[in-house]
């Protein structure tokens, strides 16, 4: 069994998403855990990676492009393949930062914690009351999809988690938050 401890700090306050602290002296037991997300986060920070790369090599062959070095057509070409790469940036990083890739719940199953990745590859957690979490059966899905909706119902948010490739920790606090499965 996984447990984590909250500790709400002054450098790094976490907070629900209406701004107020969970309670500090909270434990969180691990019910959802996708094993992949650390690959999911290596890719997002990649991304990054060969992005600006991609964009630093346009001034110098701008500058090649204006001496009469290298012709239009190669300054164009460049020119294509950073807009290309910012536009696979964006649409990687949209899907990315909505895969969730782990849950908690609390000892008395009223508050889900809910982990998921950023824009620059970084965890972010944000706090969910459990009656706001709508179950499988109110998203539409099935057990048998391979991408599974989280959505509450106080936002039109929508992330992403799968049973078929993640580990349902504990099963019983697991259906108390998404319903019969």
């Amino acid at each position: 069994m996984i447990y984590h401890k909250h500790f709400a700090t002054e450098h790094h306050p976490c907070l629900q998403e209406n701004g107020r602290r969970s309670p500090d002296d909270e434990q969180f037991k691990a019910i959802y855990r996708f094993p992949h997300i650390r690959l999911l986060q290596v890719v997002s920070r990649l991304k990054l990676l060969q992005t600006g790369i991609t964009f630093i090599f346009l001034p110098p062959v701008y500058f090649l492009y204006f001496q009469g070095m290298i012709s239009f057509d190669s300054a164009s070409y460049a020119t294509a393949i950073a807009l290309f790469a910012a536009v696979m940036l964006y649409s990687l990083s949209y899907f990315l930062r909505r895969f969730i890739g782990m849950m908690y719940m609390n000892e008395s199953g009223t508050m889900l914690k809910v982990s998921h990745l950023t824009f620059w590859g970084r965890r972010k957690d944000f706090f969910v009351p459990v009656k706001n979490v709508m179950t499988l059966t109110d998203t539409g899905d099935f057990r048998n999809e391979t991408i599974l909706q989280f959505k509450r119902y106080d936002t039109s948010e929508v992330l992403y988690f799968t049973i078929r490739y993640g580990q349902i920790m504990d099963k019983h606090k697991f259906s108390h938050a998404f319903g019969k499965f």
